[in-house]
């Protein structure tokens, strides 16, 4: 099981702070795909930037078992 958390809108759309994914061996491009199939109500997962152990990381990042993959949307401010 991977472990899913999500900040500011996205975590408001979804109504909850994280999700869980069955998975035993993904890369950070397959969550957003997992994501936009089952919980397209949650907006912005192309465009966020993801974290694993609060490390920025590519796409192409594998996270395996019991990993955690924090999405981080873009935020403006002024």
């Amino acid at each position: 099981m991977i472990r899913i958390l999500l900040f500011a809108g996205m975590k408001e759309a979804a109504g909850t702070d994280q999700l869980e994914m069955e998975a035993e061996h993904v890369s950070v491009s397959d969550i957003r795909l997992f994501m936009k199939e089952n919980y397209p109500e949650i907006p912005g997962t192309e465009r966020a930037m993801a974290a694993v152990d609060e490390e920025f990381v590519p796409d192409q990042e594998i996270i395996r078992a019991g990993g955690t993959v924090a999405f981080i949307p873009p935020v403006s401010g002024g």
